[in-house]
């Protein structure tokens, strides 16, 4: 290649960048006269790139945004970073992603100088990565949808399964996607309960774009990746759970076992139990595993989760003709 198409290559690479760039750095990055660099922007454009060029303090010459580029105008260092990221990115926890990074490594190596090659080459057998992936697969279709949602800033809704397999609508103002310990999250405010939340990308199913643009909200905190973590790393909130159940102590025991929490008797048939510190939903569990009729106490957040449970099974339990009556005693 001889020096004056080398030269058009580096300038084309430079003009690539997002910005304007004023004649005089470019002819200091290029080690020319402004003469040539100017001579050098008409070969550009006689070649079919659109190079812009403005007057003033903010001007300078930059390439139309969308222009179509050569095969290949990477720096060295900078065609090495995205050979390393295509054979990280096949082992990422994207489904189909590390097909698609296999084939793009191979056209990228295709076209690499052969000192370049070698490079990554050597950097490819020194690296191991592990053929499975910590992390849950993930929905290439989906990640773009939320990506695209927050790129053109709109609400978006979609369906989604909690850690304890519960599922339900969301409606949210997505901002940005994080990537940490090996998974995918989503950071939005959520809509319905006006308050931020984080949502893991694998359990997020059928996302659809509304119309309607989210409102100029700061986000929760300057450094998002940052924050997520920490909300990640935050302790599930326990409780100790106070409650009659209509059972022998010595039975009660028997169905949860020594290690669930204290039984003292009340009478014959009935004793008060006091649980070990445990999450409500692991608390609701063990007590209607009893299978017996009890009255919680304490505390009041189990009291109330218990009621919101309560709803769900009767919404999904459609009531026989009989059942009204008996339903309507119930409310009373």
């Amino acid at each position: 290649m001889s020096d004056t198409s080398a030269r058009l290559l580096r300038l084309l690479s430079l003009l690539q960048v997002p910005r304007s760039w004023p004649g005089s750095e470019l002819a200091r990055r290029l080690a020319v006269t402004g003469r040539t660099v100017r001579r050098d922007v008409d070969r550009l454009r006689e070649l079919g790139y659109p190079v812009e060029a403005a007057v003033g303090v903010a001007g300078g010459y930059r390439l139309v945004a969308g222009t179509a580029m050569p095969p290949l105008l990477l720096e060295d260092d900078e065609a090495v970073a995205v050979a390393v990221g295509l054979r990280t990115a096949a082992g990422q926890a994207i489904t189909g992603m590390d097909e698609a990074a296999v084939r793009a490594l191979t056209k990228l190596e295709a076209v690499l100088p052969r000192r370049l090659r070698r490079r990554v080459s050597s950097i490819g057998a020194a690296t191991e990565l592990s053929p499975d992936p910590l992390g849950p697969s993930i929905d290439p279709a989906i990640l773009t949808e939320l990506a695209t949602a927050i790129t053109r800033a709109v609400r978006l809704h979609f369906g989604y399964r909690s850690g304890a397999g519960r599922r339900s609508e969301r409606r949210v103002e997505p901002r940005r996607l994080v990537v940490a310990q090996r998974r995918w999250y989503l950071l939005a405010f959520d809509l319905d309960r006006q308050d931020w939340r984080v949502f893991r990308v694998d359990r997020v199913s059928s996302p659809r774009e509304t119309a309607a643009p989210i409102a100029p909200r700061p986000l929760p905190a300057d450094d998002v990746a940052k924050y997520v973590t920490e909300r990640l790393q935050e302790p599930v909130p326990v409780y100790r759970a106070v409650a009659t159940l209509r059972l022998p102590a010595p039975a009660a025991r028997g169905r949860l076992g020594a290690g669930a929490g204290d039984f003292e008797p009340l009478d014959p048939t009935s004793c008060r139990y006091r649980s070990r510190p445990d999450t409500l939903e692991w608390i609701v569990s063990r007590l209607l595993l009893l299978n017996c009729e009890f009255q919680v106490h304490d505390p009041p957040e189990l009291i109330a989760y218990l009621r919101q449970v309560a709803v769900r099974v009767r919404r999904s339990t459609p009531l026989g003709p009989g059942d009204h009556a008996a339903a309507a005693e119930e409310d009373d």
